[in-house]
C-alpha cells in the first residue's frame, strides 16, 4: 500500500503547483494524508480522486476546524497511523505529540515544516515538511510517501 503524505500547504484554494504535484507524486497512492494547516477546505479538491484523511492545524480557518479533528488514527493493513499537526516550538514536538496515542506504528505530524522520517523506540516519525516554502523549511517545498510492505512501514521524503 501506498500513502501519500503533505502537510503546511497554507492555501486559500487549490493551485496549478499542488494539482501536478498530486498527479507527478500522489498518482500511484492508495491514500492521502493530510496533516494539517490546510487553511480552506477547497484545498482538498486538488486530491479529487482519492481518499484523503486530514486533521486541521494551528493557522486553518475556523471552518477547517469545526469539519476536521485535530487528531486521528487511521488503521490500514493492519498498522495503527496517528495524524496529527502540532503546535507550539518545534523542539520536543515529537515526544509531545506521541503522548497524544497509543499503540500506534507511525506518527505523521506538520507544523515544524521539517521533514522528518526515523524510528524511535519502534514507532515511525514522520513529518513530509511543508508543501509551502519558507524559513523553516529552507526555502524548499517536501512532502511524503509511506509504503507498506508485509509488516513493514517505510517514509520516504520528496522534495522539490
Amino acid at each position: 500500500m501506498k500513502i501519500g503524505v503533505i502537510s503546511d500547504t497554507h492555501l486559500i484554494d487549490t493551485t496549478p503547483l499542488l494539482e501536478e504535484t498530486v498527479k507527478k507524486y500522489f498518482s500511484h497512492a492508495d491514500l492521502i494524508l493530510h496533516a494539517g494547516d490546510l487553511t480552506s477546505m477547497s484545498v482538498l479538491d486538488a486530491f479529487a480522486g482519492k481518499e484523503v484523511i486530514a486533521v486541521s492545524g494551528n493557522c486553518d480557518s475556523s471552518q477547517v476546524k469545526q469539519m476536521l479533528p485535530d487528531k486521528k488514527v487511521v488503521e490500514v493493513s493492519n498498522f495503527r497511523i496517528g495524524l496529527i499537526h502540532g503546535w507550539g516550538l518545534p523542539f520536543g514536538l515529537e515526544r509531545k505529540l506521541g503522548l497524544h496515542f497509543q499503540g500506534i506504528h507511525c506518527l505523521v505530524y506538520g507544523h515544524s515544516h521539517w521533514p522528518t522520517n526515523h524510528y524511535n523506540n519502534g514507532i515511525l516519525y514522520f513529518n513530509p515538511g511543508s508543501f509551502s516554502r519558507g524559513l523553516f523549511s529552507l526555502w524548499r517545498r517536501s512532502i511524503g510517501l509511506l509504503d507498506i510492505e508485509g509488516k513493514h512501514i517505510e517514509g520516504r521524503i520528496i522534495r522539490f
